[in-house]
């Protein structure tokens, strides 16, 4: 053992359980955390590479010392993103923690009643849960929390990274702070993620509101190799190394297992993940859930038509959790090499067995993603693996200079580098006032704790940590709106309680959530459920939903349901949108990819030469020397390389605020690669102006069209338009990101 200290701290189940396991040593986050956890007072921040055993680097010394002072309630509270997620972490600590007499719990919507009711019985233990299920716990079991928690003395959470974008994220941090208030403890925290940007900010928020400071142990990692492939295909026609000089050997590579090819008239992207997933057991990732069933369906049909068994299957988050379950236990058989199309849903760390291949189509939005991706490949002694496949339809003779660059090429390579080169990862983002959220926890506060004076609901909900920057003001504007509304009802003694409005909304069961539900239908083929859609077709269309293809014979939008039988073919499928967020500095090594002469190593042959195509109509059009570029005419392109905000507070800013005298039309955005308009003036008067409005003070409200009421999040409706308003202008558009690039022109 090269930490003897250490592991001999650790209780003697829990080094029986190395020994058994034949570790030589424990891993250098498993000391670290240990030292961290046994020997300070302070939160803690795991971050290490995907397989590298976070999950026992934090729960070892957590148990040890459940072990050594059992604790008459719930001791450990482990929150993690996603039911399967817990599921599956259920199982792998069961075993370790019956050698310690620790109990283990869960707490979800599929865990059987009998199991809750004894753990409300006999609280003791590890309790793992959502976000949503506890949201649930502090409102339906309110007087049970002290008796639950009372002597609570660690909080785990599972994949910080995702729980700390966004809305959800603000809200486990508030669901933690009324849950210590409410059981009078102050639990340490751990935090456990692979793909954190900023450490010293995610620490920041993952102990925000604690008290404590937050320690982040620093590991050397040993050197990791990755087996990376990057492949571009046009989807029909010519490849992109027929139109090139050939750089390299032009063979793709061959398939692993021989078999029929893809059929003859198959999609060559597709074609490419056919060939090369036989024989082995992969994840295909998807961007979004059209694409991930349009993908499923199409690799079946050319497993029908090649006479071969389905070896395809599918998972994403409106499948129903039967199906979902079913593609994971298959995915878990060692005899069975299946694949597996799917989107985030298994981009988290639910054990899956011994994946040996990935695949990425196109391009993902973030590092974080990728990182998350590739690393559910490569366990077990294996490096990891993905393979990018790119795909791009073919350009119009006629199409201009911005629609014939490979964005999506671009954007996989920006991310592959950035990582290589800097190990660059997403920071947390800090800047959102969470007014959505804010009334989510008005209204929980209210149902759970009862009649509340303005002033004490004002001091209970202001003083959460995610609610730091919302004035007093802003908070008055928001509880007259609630009264005005029937959200909230006054009493007859100034007293604030739930109103009738309120009611409907804090006893529907999708209130727990605070992240966007759309209004989903229930589709079913006989007795079996397949999942949900949004906007279902008519009775007499089809749909597509499971990797299959299914015709609508009845709509029941009272029950919202949706009964179809399947049948044979191809149709898109509809979920709602999935929009993506890019980081300024992914789009800026972007620009550098196409300026740069270099060659990347696992480039292959039609992706080589598609950038090299690029890279030459980039320099002749000079994109990635100049921002402004004429396209003929009147007609120009706007190339700010910058991220998702700052680029959308860009367009509204050209839309909204420059002078007429411009002659400034029809502005059609790419977000976030550039803008195409028409403009009488010349490229120095554009840049010129744009330089001038950024040099004074800008309102970021000012860049709201009039009338504007840019709802969001989940609880928008439900505010005042006066803060719907200024929560997208102060915590959407990135101003000052914007400002900086055009006055860098």
């Amino acid at each position: 053992m090269p930490d003897v200290r250490i592991f001999d701290r650790l209780a003697p189940f829990v080094r029986e359980f190395v020994y058994e396991h034949d570790w030589e040593s424990l891993r250098a986050i498993q000391v670290a955390a240990a030292d961290a956890i046994l020997n300070t007072d302070a939160n803690v921040l795991l971050t290490s590479a995907t397989a590298s055993g976070k999950t026992e680097a934090a729960f070892f010394p957590i148990l040890t010392q459940l072990w050594e002072r059992p604790s008459p309630t719930v001791g450990c509270l482990y929150v993690g993103p996603l039911k399967a997620l817990i599921n599956d972490q259920f199982y792998r600590l069961m075993d370790l923690c019956e050698q310690g007499g620790v109990p283990v719990w869960h707490w979800h919507g599929d865990v059987s009643s009998s199991h809750k009711a004894r753990l409300m019985k006999h609280p003791s233990g590890i309790l793992q849960i959502t976000p949503e299920s506890l949201e649930a716990l502090l409102l339906r079991r309110h007087a049970a929390i002290p008796s639950l928690f009372g002597d609570l003395r660690f909080v785990v959470i599972d994949e910080v990274h995702s729980l700390l974008r966004g809305d959800r994220g603000a809200q486990t941090l508030c669901l933690l702070e009324r849950l210590s208030r409410l059981a009078r403890v102050s639990p340490r925290r751990v935090g456990l993620s692979a793909t954190i940007g900023d450490a010293e900010a995610t620490a920041r928020i993952l102990g925000a509101g604690t008290g404590r400071p937050t320690v982040v142990p620093q590991v050397r990692e040993a050197g990791q190799t990755w087996r990376l492939s990057m492949e571009h295909f046009y989807t029909s026609g010519p490849q992109a190394a027929s139109q090139a000089p050939i750089l390299r050997e032009p063979a793709p590579p061959a398939p692993d297992v021989d078999g029929p090819p893809a059929p003859a008239l198959a999609d060559p992207g597709l074609a490419y993940v056919f060939e090369h997933t036989r024989g082995r057991k992969c994840l295909v990732f998807a961007n979004s859930r059209e694409e991930c069933e349009a993908v499923t369906s199409t690799l079946r049909s050319y497993c029908e038509a090649n006479g071969e068994p389905d070896r395809f299957l599918i998972h994403h988050g409106n499948l129903s959790s039967s199906l979902r379950q079913s593609a994971e236990e298959l995915m878990r058989a060692d005899d069975l090499s299946l694949t597996t199309c799917t989107t985030s849903t298994l981009e988290l760390g639910i054990d899956i067995g011994r994946l040996e291949r990935a695949f990425q189509m196109d391009a993902p939005f973030t590092v974080s993603a990728f990182l998350q991706r590739m690393g559910r490949t490569g366990r077990r002694g294996q490096p990891p693996e993905m393979w990018f496949v790119m795909r791009e339809d073919q350009s119009e003779p006629r199409s201009l200079l911005p629609e014939r660059l490979p964005w999506k090429l671009l954007q996989g390579i920006a991310l592959v580098q950035l990582y290589l080169e800097e190990r660059w990862v997403e920071p947390p983002r800090e800047r959102r006032r969470f007014y959505s959220l804010l009334y989510h926890q008005t209204m929980a506060t209210l149902a759970a704790d009862g009649e509340q004076t303005p002033a004490s609901l004002a001091a209970r909900v202001l003083s959460l940590s995610p609610f730091a920057k919302v004035s007093l003001d802003d908070y008055r504007v928001l509880l007259r709106h609630l009264v005005s509304t029937d959200q909230i009802e006054r009493t007859e003694t100034g007293g604030l309680i739930v109103g009738l409005a309120g009611e409907r909304v804090v006893n529907d069961f999708r209130f727990y959530g605070v992240f966007v539900e759309s209004e989903e239908y229930a589709v079913r083929s006989e007795s079996q459920e397949l999942g949900t859609v949004v906007q279902p077709p008519p009775a007499g269309e089809k749909l597509a939903l499971a990797g299959r293809v299914w015709i609508v014979e009845e709509v029941d939008h009272k029950k919202r349901l949706v009964y179809v039988t399947e049948v044979k073919g191809k149709v898109p499928a509809y979920f709602g949108e999935c929009p993506g967020d890019i980081h300024t500095h992914v789009l800026e090594r972007m620009r550098e990819v196409l300026r740069e002469p270099r060659d990347y190593a696992y480039l292959r042959d039609n992706a080589r030469s598609r950038l090299g195509a690029a890279r030459l109509e980039a320099r002749e059009g000079g994109v990635a020397e100049h921002p402004l570029v004429n396209l003929g005419g009147d007609t120009w392109a706007l190339f700010p390389w910058l991220g998702t905000y700052a680029f959308l507070a860009l367009e509204r800013l050209l839309k909204l605020r420059m002078p007429a005298s411009l002659g400034i039309k029809g502005v059609d955005a790419c977000r976030p690669y550039y803008l195409q308009f028409r403009m009488a003036a010349g490229k120095d008067e554009l840049v010129g102006a744009l330089q001038e409005v950024f040099s004074a003070t800008i309102d970021p409200a000012c860049l709201l069209f009039p009338g504007e009421l840019p709802v969001f999040d989940k609880y928008d409706e439900h505010l005042p338009p006066k803060l719907v308003r200024k929560g997208f202008a102060e915590g959407v558009l990135d101003v000052n990101g914007a400002r900086e690039r055009v006055l860098g022109w």
